[in-house]
């Protein structure tokens, strides 16, 4: 069981890669087509209109996550009966949330006026643009949205991985078409509800394909749907912080700074988030294996798995790190020109906020894995809270700076600090937190250091243009992991991971 939770992980994960070189590569070249071809006003637009429907998704409340979470133990006993009652379920609820969605969203169309601070582009209704958006969100939790709960649960993100990639050149190769060619920026936004319905018709038919004896028929029982029903609202309250981080931030820059700010936010934030969403592959991959373990192994056994983990990921969360302080500004720059730029103070606090999201990504997973979410629920709406009220107060004082800052300081006690604690008390109940903040510590100060080294190093060399940013890469690829190397090769977290990696590598 244990080679095969890695062989699925691994497997999910170069599948994952590849997809997320798509869905990265298509959408640089996309925002800088839209910006030469029509204006930064409209990937502000894009960017505030995805942060409402980001919210409007709140009406999920997670409850996929709860579906997937209650299928392991079926899946592992090879309950049929029970994944039927649960894929019922789901298909239910997600119509109703479909319906929510649509009507809520709706609802806010007198509002959008509000939202968004000096003129908005003389050719663009922005109503009728967000009814396209409110609607590519809302259709496809009527089509067949709940049957990729199957391929999570049984570890095979790779085949959801593999229907993206081909739906998403699909996708984007159209819209470059249509700017190119028509310049009609409602076309190219209806491109996607098209790609979406397709996108679940091939994971439908897939998962029929794969899993025939798993019919959407009968009813969960009671105390199922009890549990299902705490999770929920545990899922709830953490989906509204993480709305209230990454989604509202949008929100305020357009209210108060302006849609050309929000659309130079949105460039920088797309560069972060695009790694933020390569790394993401690795814990989705390993999330369902770790769910099995967690019902199989030994509570001493995870504790050991989840350091060896974290100890890799935090590597790869320090180079990239370091590669964005390096990187950021040339890319910028040879990207967007100077004029779309911000200054290097913003860089700085958007790698720290890059690096403290990261530090609490392989805590999540287990977390997640464990079904915490309930027990979750107060680290969430405090960290909710903190958000919103440290952005709306150091919005008015730093500008931008007091929204990123504001983020900052929620997301490193609250969510970092707080939510560890509540993984230790209610799973790993045994091992010492103090330990595990060291270890995070000691990560964070290696990390800064190699970051002020390479930095240097790359301020040295007096190039500009497109051989500053060659020459930065080659040094980051290079400086970083040798100074990793040369600061763990004798502890014994390093040891276990070489031996770890080395283990992959075997499996075919």
């Amino acid at each position: 069981m244990k080679s095969s939770r890695t062989k699925n992980a691994t497997r999910n994960i170069i599948f994952g890669f590849i997809n997320k070189i798509v869905i990265l590569l298509f959408p640089f070249v996309i925002r800088s087509v839209i910006i030469k071809t029509l204006g930064s006003e409209y990937l502000g637009l894009s960017s505030l209109f995805t942060s409402i429907l980001q919210v409007l998704n709140l009406a999920e409340l997670g409850f996929s996550s709860a579906i997937v979470y209650s299928m392991y133990k079926p899946i592992a006993d090879k309950d049929t009966k029970t994944i039927c009652s649960l894929m019922q379920l789901y298909k239910k609820i997600y119509r109703i949330i479909g319906t929510i969605i649509i009507i809520i969203g709706l609802g806010l169309l007198p509002f959008l006026g509000n939202l968004i601070k000096g003129n908005v582009p003389v050719n663009i209704n922005i109503y009728l643009l967000y009814i396209i958006y409110l609607l590519n969100t809302g259709i496809t939790y009527f089509m067949f949205a709940y049957k990729s709960a199957l391929l999570a649960a049984h570890q095979r993100n790779d085949v959801i991985s593999n229907i993206q990639t081909l739906t998403y050149m699909i996708q984007y190769g159209l819209q470059i078409f249509i700017l190119f060619s028509l310049r009609n920026y409602y076309l190219y936004i209806s491109i996607q509800i098209l790609t979406s319905l397709l996108n679940n018709i091939i994971i439908a038919i897939i998962t029929n394909k794969k899993y025939p004896n798993y019919l959407c028929i009968g009813e969960v029982e009671k105390a199922v749907k009890h549990d299902i029903k705490k999770r929920v609202a545990g899922l709830m309250v953490q989906r509204i912080c993480a709305t209230t981080r990454n989604s509202f931030d949008s929100i305020f820059i357009s209210a108060f700074l302006g849609l050309n700010v929000v659309a130079i936010y949105s460039n920088y934030y797309s560069i972060m988030s695009s790694i933020i969403g390569v790394m993401s592959i690795i814990t989705s991959s390993i999330i369902a294996g770790v769910g099995n373990s967690i019902v199989t192994e030994s509570k001493e056994k995870n504790y050991k798995d989840m350091n060896k983990i974290n100890f890799i990921y935090m590597w790869l969360s320090g180079w990239c790190t370091v590669c964005l302080a390096c990187l950021f500004q040339p890319f910028m720059e040879i990207w967007m020109g100077k004029e779309y730029m911000f200054s290097y103070g913003v860089v700085i606090l958007l790698c720290i906020y890059f690096y403290s999201l990261k530090m609490g990504d392989i805590r999540a997973v287990y977390s997640d894995a464990k079904g915490l979410w309930y027990e979750n629920r107060f680290r969430a709406i405090a960290e909710s809270i903190a958000n919103l009220l440290l952005n709306l107060l150091l919005v008015n004082l730093l500008g931008l700076y007091g929204i990123i800052i504001g983020t900052l300081i929620s997301l490193l006690i609250i969510n970092f600090g707080y939510g560890s604690q509540i993984l230790f008390k209610y799973y790993f109940t045994e091992e010492k937190i103090s330990d595990y903040y060291i270890r995070h510590l000691t990560y964070a100060i290696v990390t800064f250091i190699i970051c002020l080294i390479t930095f240097f190093i790359c301020e040295y060399l007096p190039l500009n243009g497109i051989y500053k940013l060659l020459s930065n890469l080659i040094i980051c690829i290079i400086v970083p992991n040798i100074l990793y190397i040369i600061a763990y090769r004798k502890t014994k977290s390093f040891k276990e991971s070489i031996f770890l990696i080395k283990k992959i590598a075997r499996i075919k």
